[in-house]
């Protein structure tokens, strides 16, 4: 395997659940140096940063719209986060949702 795949994998490990880093880990073990490259440049969102977000304005959608779920954050601010209720729902959820969002992203790319 590619030591740069390795590398990133390892570096990213947190922001995609084990079962995502093993799909990736079989997807980018064949791939040449510029496909690694265009990987290793696509940007992440940290699950931590986004849940601390989520906890702190998470009422105004933003932790949505960083997520590109659009729809949703337009609803939580218009409603601030459905009276709460949303928003709390957010706050167990958004880090397994930005893992997901990572991985889709990556999987656009290869």
């Amino acid at each position: 395997m590619n030591p740069n795949v390795e590398t990133f994998l390892t570096i990213n490990s947190g922001k995609f659940t084990p079962a995502d880093l093993m799909i990736l880990k079989q997807k980018m073990e064949n791939l040449d140096e510029s496909r690694v490259n265009i990987i290793q440049s696509v940007e992440l969102k940290d699950p931590t940063t986004l849940l601390i977000i989520s906890l702190l304005i998470g009422g105004l959608g933003i932790d949505r719209f960083m997520l590109k779920d659009t729809g949703m954050g337009v609803l939580k601010l218009l409603t601030f986060g459905v009276c709460g209720i949303m928003t709390i729902i957010d706050w167990f959820t958004i880090s397994e949702r930005t893992k997901k969002y990572n991985f889709n992203t990556i999987m656009l790319h290869l």
